[in-house]
């Protein structure tokens, strides 16, 4: 047994010192260089201990708007889109007409890739020849035409709708859960007369809890990771009022070439999702009875 204990050492090891180099140290370095004054051009690196940490949480106004901008995205892509997901996973799971059909077809503005959603919409909001202006004109709605990544009034709800309704990887996860429930299961349900509503509130949505808190998850993982869509639509304009974290990140350290209070927002980001997995986690109450 403990020949058997010393090889399963061996063979975990590659996986840990791989593990400790793409990400164990990196970590440890964005730790490090947020308490310094890095920048590359010209060549700095000073110690300035939690000056950063200060100046993030009480001078930085741009930043408490990309965090609010974060946050308010993260819950409705951890409530409204997750929902919808599973909403349509419900439907999809009854085997409608043409169910495989709209599977793939609502799956398709996920599989492509986030620049290409971002120039989507860019033509579907252009004021002057795009898709959405264009039918207000048909309407007879031209009062409500808008300059809509841009106008300080529907810029947020406008690239917020480019990503928050196509839950595909939610709808896919949830809908192969589904099909994988014993048919006996429904069966008996359906002989003690309990209706479709009935089945899918007190049998399907228990039975599925905890792929619905791994997609709250993901969800909430791929709001926190959110750049190339916001870049591509808006690069966080107007006025800071679509920036949100990583963006803001990216434009500190890039464009202002300041590393040391880039990797400060690092730093809290890591801490945010840390803080944000234990909770969805424990809301859905993932692992509890389990050995």
């Amino acid at each position: 047994m403990k020949k058997r204990g010393r090889w399963g050492y061996v063979f975990v090891l590659p996986a840990a010192l791989l593990f400790l180099l793409v990400y164990g140290i990196p970590l440890v370095t964005v730790f490090v260089t947020s308490l310094f004054d890095y920048r590359i051009f010209p060549d700095r690196f000073t110690f300035i201990g939690l000056e950063n940490y200060c100046k993030l949480f009480f001078q930085d106004q741009a930043f408490w708007q990309a965090f609010f901008n974060t946050v308010v995205w993260l819950l409705l892509q951890c409530t409204v889109h997750v929902a919808l997901g599973v909403l349509i996973a419900l439907i999809l799971a009854k085997r409608p007409r043409g169910w495989k059909t709209i599977r793939v077809c609502y799956m398709i503005p996920n599989i492509i890739s986030a620049s290409a959603v971002g120039m989507i919409f860019i033509n579907f909001y252009n004021p002057e020849f795009g898709i959405l202006n264009s039918l207000l004109r048909l309407a007879g709605l031209e009062h409500l035409q808008h300059n809509w990544l841009y106008d300080m009034s529907t810029a947020f709800p406008a690239v917020t709708v480019t990503w928050l309704l196509f839950a595909g990887y939610t709808t896919t996860l949830v809908l192969a859960e589904i099909l994988s429930v014993p048919e006996s299961i429904f069966e008996a349900a359906r002989v003690d007369g309990a209706t479709g509503v009935q089945m899918d509130v007190r049998i399907t949505l228990p039975l599925i809890k905890n792929i619905i808190a791994t997609s709250t998850v993901m969800a909430a993982t791929y709001m926190l990771q959110m750049f190339v869509l916001l870049y591509v639509t808006t690069k966080g304009g107007p006025s800071g009022l679509t920036t949100n974290l990583p963006l803001y990140l990216y434009k500190t350290a890039l464009l202002e070439n300041n590393y040391g209070y880039a990797n400060t927002m690092g730093v809290f980001i890591i801490l945010i999702g840390i803080a944000i997995m234990t909770a969805i986690n424990r809301a859905f109450g993932v692992g509890k009875g389990e050995e």
